[in-house]
């Protein structure tokens, strides 16, 4: 398996109006666009707003389904990855995916 990142769809509405998009996941966004190399490195997979997320709940478990979500392919050893009590797959969230993405991948990072 490849890493798997998982984003969200923007516009979405929902109780408290909208249209809606993920803040955390539109940064992931930015560092797609300056490094689109990374979208043939990734599997990306965009999901609608509404839980339940069953992509994300069968690899992490439904109480890792928030997203941006990085399911790692095991491949690169990376001590900040959480790891699922459900299915042992180890993964990032929101802002721990940059970090990841450039020690893996040599992308740039950002400033301090």
């Amino acid at each position: 398996m490849t890493d798997r990142l998982f984003l969200l769809n923007p516009g979405w509405t929902d109780d408290q109006g909208g249209p809606w998009y993920c803040p955390a996941g539109a940064v992931v966004e930015g560092v797609l666009s300056f490094h689109p190399m990374l979208r043939d490195q990734l599997e990306i997979v965009y999901l609608d707003h509404p839980r339940p997320r069953p992509p994300v709940i069968d690899l992490v478990g439904e109480d890792h389904q928030s997203c941006p979500i990085l399911v790692l392919d095991g491949v690169f050893d990376w001590p900040e990855a959480e790891t699922s009590e459900t299915t042992g797959r180890r993964f990032l969230q929101d802002g721990a995916i940059i970090p990841y993405l450039a020690a893996r991948y040599g992308i740039a990072r950002p400033h301090p």
